[in-house]
This record gives C-alpha cells, structure tokens and sequence, in this order.
C-alpha cells in the first residue's frame, strides 16, 4: 500500500464504515472519510460525499489509491450512480475497491448485484463483501429494534428459515483485511457470524439476555411487502420481502469460515454481541 495514499471510505459514519475507518487508522494507514455531512473524524479526513452529486465526487477521490464502496441507502438502482463514479475512480488513479453487497445478491443480480458484476472490469484488485443479516439490524433506528422495544416482536416473512447473524464488526474486520493486505481476494466473501438462527431463536436469546419478553411474528411476503411500503418505495420494499422469503425457503442458512480465515479470529456470537449491545 502507497503510504502517501489514502484510502476512501464512503458511508463514513455508517455502521460499517465508521468501523472501517476505525480499523483503518489503528494500522496507521491514510483515511478520508466521506459523507453527505464531512462528518469530522479524528485521524481522518473528512470529506463531503453524495452519490447524487458528482460535483463532490472529485474532492473525495483527491489522493486516494482504494476505496470502500457503500451503496447509495434505498436505492434499488444503485448502478446508475456507482458505475460512473467507479469509471471515474479508475481514471483519478484508483486501482483497489472493495464493494459492499449482500449475501442475498449475487453477481448480476438485482440493485448492486450489477455494480458486482462490473467491478472486476473496472479494478484489477477487488473485492465484494457479501454478509449475511446484519446482528446490527436488532438495534438503533431499525424496524426490528422498534417493533422489539414498542411490541416485543420481530415481524418478518422468513419462517421458520435460518440465518447466518453476523456482527458489523466482523464484516468491517474483514474489509481493512480486504483493502490493505498484500494481495486482493479478488473475489466475492461470503460472510457469516458463527452459528444460524431463526428469528424465534434471535427472540428467545434476547428474551434471555435482556428479560424482557420477545417473540417472533410470522408474516405473509404480501403482509411485509405492504408494511416496508409505507416507508420506502414499493420495488424496493418487495425486494427486501422477497429476500425474506428467500430465508424462508433456506436460502441464508449455512455458515462460512471467511471471517476468520481472513482475519485470524472467530466471529462474534448473537449472545455476545445481545450481552454487548442490548443490556
């Protein structure tokens, strides 16, 4: 890695990215950390970013060799801003880019499954980060945390379907990983905590952890789909119902050794990460 190059972290303050950032300047490496606000970050440089406005693009790509890509939030067309970005990217010097999808989308396949297909053209190094549901997803400003603390339930579509629960911690571990190590995985990561649950199982162990009693509410893909719309747009509210079905069928439910054959330590379990966060 360049020491007089910097790496660029996009979605900075995000749940991965501010972890990203984190890891990033504890190995002494060159940040600048973009958002839509510049957020101030100690020992990085904060610069504004907004992937509908390409008058902040330049700024942001200023010195950097590599760079951490967060897909616009909501978007179910991401490619149409990421694409130009990443050619122009390419063109400032940039030759390192680690993407963040989802264990659900595969390569070519809907919203920033295109932007995966088309990395490898673009970068000779490269990486796609595709982790399973965020543990995160059970706390904060998330639908999940909200229905848990107003209703004690989660509501999903999923059945009795498993999921491979994994720690954002653990999914930005594996980025610094992606980013800085000698060689790129070149590749696409499969990411997973330790262990699959079902929603009941994630209701019971924080029923456990935290006292409070929480269950699991099976919806219908129709009744989750009409609920996410009242909040997003209707093709991307479908799609997220529709990758809850996915689970329900057994799409999630497997578990890979990537985070730590990457990193060198096991992923956190949901009871640590309840104990940590939840109490």
């Amino acid at each position: 890695m360049n020491a007089t190059s910097a790496t660029l972290v996009i979605g900075a303050s995000g749940t991965t990215g501010r972890r990203v950032v984190a890891g990033l300047i504890a190995e002494g490496h060159r940040v600048k950390a973009a958002g839509r606000s510049a957020t101030p970050v100690e020992g990085a440089q904060a610069v504004r970013f907004d992937w509908n406005e390409p008058a902040t693009w330049d700024e942001a790509l200023g010195g950097v060799d590599r760079v951490y890509l967060v897909p616009p939030i909501g978007s179910s067309s991401p490619a149409a801003v990421m694409l130009p970005f990443l050619r122009k990217a390419r063109a400032a010097g940039v030759h390192r880019a680690v993407l963040l999808s989802s264990s659900a989308i595969p390569a070519g396949g809907p919203a920033v499954g295109e932007v995966h297909e088309e990395l490898p053209g673009l970068f000779e190094q490269w990486a796609v980060l595709r982790p399973s549901w965020f543990m995160q997803n059970f706390t904060g400003s998330t639908p999940h945390a909200h229905s848990i603390r107003e209703d004690g339930a989660i509501r999903s579509a999923s059945g009795d379907g498993r999921v491979g629960f994994i720690d954002a911690a653990d999914i930005a571990a594996v980025a610094v990983r992606a980013l800085t190590d000698e060689q790129a995985p070149n590749t696409d990561l499969i990411l997973t905590g330790p262990q699959t649950l079902s929603y009941a199982d994630v209701a019971a162990v924080i029923t456990e952890v935290t006292g409070r009693a929480v269950v699991h509410q099976q919806l219908t893909f129709e009744e989750l789909r009409d609920r996410w719309a009242t909040e997003i747009p209707l093709e991307f509210a479908t799609m997220l119902a529709g990758m809850d079905r996915a689970i329900a069928d057994g799409a999630e439910d497997r578990v890979t050794d990537t985070v730590q054959r990457l990193t060198g330590r096991l992923p956190g379990t949901f009871r640590a990460f309840a104990e940590r966060e939840l109490t």
